[in-house]
């Protein structure tokens, strides 16, 4: 696993949202899927080059049919999204974004970590 670059600091202080749920620093899942829009049926290739991003991000990450999900730090997290957006905006003249966002101070490893635990559950 990946050690956060930064140390997770608690309540407020320079970085934190200020909304007491951590700071930009914390470490969280971001589960996001881009759409080309007004380039055809077929959007493979560009996705693609939305998950070429991804992985070149270094980033703990999960591609599935739906969503490609990532761990990170929130300045991380939203940095990987842009850049994945912009791949995508290259090839078409519209994009849709849709994003979910898991922060939850103190825990990392939650990508593999949930799924796991639901294995784990299946099994006994």
């Amino acid at each position: 696993m990946r050690a956060l670059s930064r140390p997770v600091h608690r309540g407020q202080s320079e970085g934190c949202l200020g909304t007491g749920v951590g700071c930009h620093y914390e470490p969280m899942l971001v589960a996001f899927s881009i759409t080309p829009l007004g380039v055809g049926e077929s959007v493979g290739d560009l996705v693609a080059e939305a998950v070429r991003v991804v992985r070149a991000s270094g980033l703990p990450n999960r591609t599935d049919a739906m969503f490609t999900t990532i761990e990170g730090e929130w300045d991380e997290c939203f940095a990987v999204v842009k850049q994945a957006v912009e791949a995508v905006a290259k090839g078409a003249p519209r994009v849709s974004v849709s994003l979910k966002a898991d922060v939850r101070p103190g825990v990392s490893g939650a990508l593999t970590a949930k799924v796991e635990h639901i294995e784990r559950a299946l099994t006994e």
